[in-house]
């Protein structure tokens, strides 16, 4: 497989992947605000998720959302990322399923639609984001069924988990941040549930610890619950098995590699929360973030100097 349809094929998913988590974080926000504003400010995200180049402010729920969903400034709006993924999708159309390529252009078609964002000024803004939301569930269900196991499928898992361990990362310091603002119980395990809510996590930690909100148990769940989809471990984990995949069909070279996946699972996974506690977890949060970043630009050199 070409370097660049391999290239291509990461970001289609990671693209989408985005998309995904970014919707679920203005949608958990945008409950939380309502009934706390003072708490769940709409600047951390926007900050966040737009470059410095393209700054933007407002308190408003739907301005916000309208800048987060339509503003082609904001490189990571909604409707930037799902026509950078289309035009990914188009360019590999032949390794991708025809189901997938008509999952993502009937998204770009929904998204620029004239009337949408009056949709978004007129409508309740919830529905708004779950009406996008189930275009992003839509095509990672077509993505299950109709995308054959082959190189295509590993390489675009590959992306889709670099991008969930980076953005749980990325989530979780910017509630930190807050937390870090307070020191009432109380309102740091807003914080906490309003981190559960972005990952999608919530259900399953109730069902799990039936109890408040323990810093402890929550850090044990986003990074190292070995069932819950989105925690980072999980997602190392996945990762390791894709790149094992591409190494044994010879799309990958070993290298450093298996390595640095064994590397990374390995300390998630038995990294106390004693340990954790005593570096910092935003520390432990940047070691990760490196780490894959590694990952990344690993899978770049290795897989870009062997084109067959």
């Amino acid at each position: 497989m070409l370097s660049r349809v391999a290239n291509n094929l990461i970001w289609l998913d990671r693209y989408m992947e985005r998309g995904n988590g970014i919707l679920s974080l203005l949608k958990v926000n945008f409950y939380a605000n309502q009934d706390s504003p003072e708490l769940f400010s709409w600047t951390p995200i926007i900050k966040n998720f737009t470059t410095s180049e393209n700054e933007f402010y407002t308190e408003d729920a739907v301005e916000c959302i309208d800048f987060m969903v339509f503003n082609l400034s904001n490189s990571n709006s909604i409707l930037n990322i799902v026509t950078k993924a289309r035009e990914n999708a188009r360019s590999v159309q032949e390794h991708i399923s025809r189901e997938l390529w008509l999952c993502i252009n009937n998204y770009y078609l929904y998204l620029t639609k004239k009337d949408l964002p009056k949709r978004l000024r007129e409508e309740d803004p919830v529905e708004f984001l779950e009406d996008l939301r189930k275009h992003h569930l839509i095509y990672n269900g077509t993505f299950d069924v109709t995308q054959e196991r082959g190189p295509s499928y590993y390489f675009m898992n590959v992306g889709k988990f670099l991008e969930r361990v980076i953005q749980i990362s990325d989530f979780t310091a910017l509630k930190l941040i807050e937390i870090g603002k307070t020191s009432d119980s109380l309102e740091q395990s807003f914080y906490w549930k309003n981190l559960l809510l972005s990952v999608g996590g919530y259900q399953y930690y109730l069902k799990t610890h039936k109890s408040t909100f323990n810093e402890e148990h929550i850090i044990r769940m986003v990074f190292q619950d070995k069932l819950f989809p989105r925690s980072v471990y999980y997602c190392v984990n996945k990762l390791n098995r894709q790149i094992n995949q591409l190494i044994e069909a010879n799309e990958l070279e070993k290298n450093n590699l298996e390595f640095l996946l064994g590397k990374l699972e390995s300390d998630i996974k038995y990294t106390s929360i004693e340990s954790i506690n005593a570096q910092g977890l935003n520390n432990f949060i940047n070691d990760i973030k490196e780490d894959v970043r590694n990952i990344s630009m690993n899978i770049n050199s290795v897989y870009f100097s062997h084109i067959n």
